[in-house]
């Protein structure tokens, strides 16, 4: 039996912020969508060119508070061809939320306050 992973799922509060932010940071674009037929829900999928893996973001119609993201102890990572370039996108976007230099990794915060760790090509 082979199983592969396919998405990993993000609840948030503005969807269009996040598309837009995930699009800016990452590079990540729709790849589709689906609609509730009563308007409760949007799910929206993105992917990063050259990978099968998507992020899988909810919008809840009925949940406009912000999500409970505990103590944010987990992460979802990205490869950077060219770290620099990234490490500078993203001081200039403001979301870097946390940098371990002896390990050469960095974390950025989307607008829901996940986690996305930033590794460079070794």
């Amino acid at each position: 039996m082979t199983l592969s992973m396919i998405h990993e799922n993000y609840n948030v509060r503005d969807l269009n912020a996040s598309i837009a932010f995930y699009g800016k940071a990452l590079g990540l674009r729709e790849v589709r969508r689906k609609n509730a037929a009563d308007g409760s829900f949007i799910i929206v999928y993105l992917a990063g060119e050259g990978s099968d893996f998507e992020l899988e973001l909810t919008w809840l119609r009925d949940h406009p508070q912000p999500y409970d993201l505990g103590e944010c102890e987990f992460h979802l990572a990205f490869r950077a061809d060219d770290f620099d370039a990234a490490h500078a996108l993203h001081k200039e976007m403001g979301c870097i939320c946390y940098e371990n230099t002896a390990m050469g990794v960095y974390f950025i915060t989307d607008p829901d306050g996940y986690w996305l760790e930033i590794i460079p090509t070794r």
